[in-house]
């Protein structure tokens, strides 16, 4: 970021731009001979572990998923998905660097096409649980406003119906399904803009570092919180403000200053910045890769990351 808003701009840039990142067209795979509990993954970057080719290859949390759960995945996420195109945008534009387990859906919105897998009469009674990541597409653009937080505000009304309108569906086709005891699991995101006070390149930013946690922690969040929970089968884990470590990032460990961006919690030492650094801010730098010199406004979770959402989903599912 040069700008004092132009980090968030390479971060607006390195979400809405994977709209042509997201999963290859590989042909669907069908479960009809599946032995093991079906596991859907929908959503955006996230559910499908994105990582810049560059920095190496991780399955996401999806796959650290399956493999404890036992489940058979079938990943319908898309890069670059918002709220809205998960009911409107046909198919998911092929990348040479897709997921293996990519469910292809060319003529169809990503929702109608996990219903109706869902629905498959080879799939009845088989699927155990739906993750999906989703929201954080729908407020990027937020970051380059005057005022972040009542952009983020206004967003937050379209993305709860959404959400709940997503969750409703699904719950309905699972429930006609047979799958009485699926659960469906939503998840929010790690703050990476926390990384905005030690930001090592175009100089920090600690104010908008602040408000990204106001946003997260009073509008996003709750949003989406309330809209997982819509239904009996629904969860939240809210990544924001989970334990990695020494630190939450979050209002549970910190004081945030809204308006000079100072934070009031715990320190840490930070490799590559020093001694005195906020917990939280060291935390998401620790487990995305938005702090890096070289791989500075990247917004996705590296896969210390990406275990650690997989980690708190599974904690979820054994507490339910």
């Amino acid at each position: 970021m040069r700008h004092p808003l132009s980090r968030l701009a390479l971060a607006a840039t390195a979400v809405v731009g994977l709209a042509g990142v997201g999963l290859a067209a590989s042909p669907g795979v069908s479960s009809a001979h599946a032995a093991k509990p079906l596991y859907i993954s929908m959503g955006d970057s996230y559910s499908v572990g994105y990582q810049n080719p560059t920095l190496g290859n991780t399955k996401g949390f999806t796959g650290y998923v399956a493999g404890k759960e036992h489940d058979q995945l079938e990943n319908f996420g898309c890069g670059g998905a918002t709220t809205a195109s998960l009911f409107s945008q046909t198919g998911c534009p092929a990348d040479a660097s897709a997921a293996t387990d990519a469910v292809a859906y060319p003529t169809t919105d990503q929702v109608d096409a996990v219903v109706d897998y869902i629905g498959e009469a080879a799939n009845y009674g088989k699927v155990a649980l739906v993750t999906v990541s989703i929201g954080g597409n729908d407020v990027t653009a937020c970051a380059l406003q005057p005022d972040p937080i009542s952009c983020v505000g206004a967003a937050a009304t379209s993305i709860q119906t959404n959400v709940t309108n997503l969750v409703g569906d699904l719950d309905a086709a699972l429930t006609a399904n047979g799958d009485t005891s699926a659960k469906i699991v939503g998840i929010t995101y790690p703050d990476v803009l926390l990384g905005d006070y030690v930001a090592p390149v175009g100089g920090t930013d600690p104010v908008l570092a602040a408000q990204s946690a106001e946003a997260f922690d009073f509008v996003i969040n709750p949003t989406l919180q309330a809209a997982y929970t819509s239904v009996a089968r629904g969860a939240f884990v809210n990544v924001t403000t989970a334990r990695y470590g020494k630190a939450t990032a979050g209002l549970n460990t910190d004081a945030y200053n809204y308006t000079t961006g100072a934070v009031t919690g715990p320190t840490t030492t930070l490799k590559g910045v020093g001694k005195d650094v906020p917990a939280a801010v060291a935390e998401v730098c620790t487990i995305t890769w938005y702090c890096n010199a070289s791989t500075f406004g990247d917004i996705h979770a590296n896969s210390k990351g990406y275990a650690f959402i997989g980690k708190l989903i599974t904690k979820e599912l054994a507490s339910s």
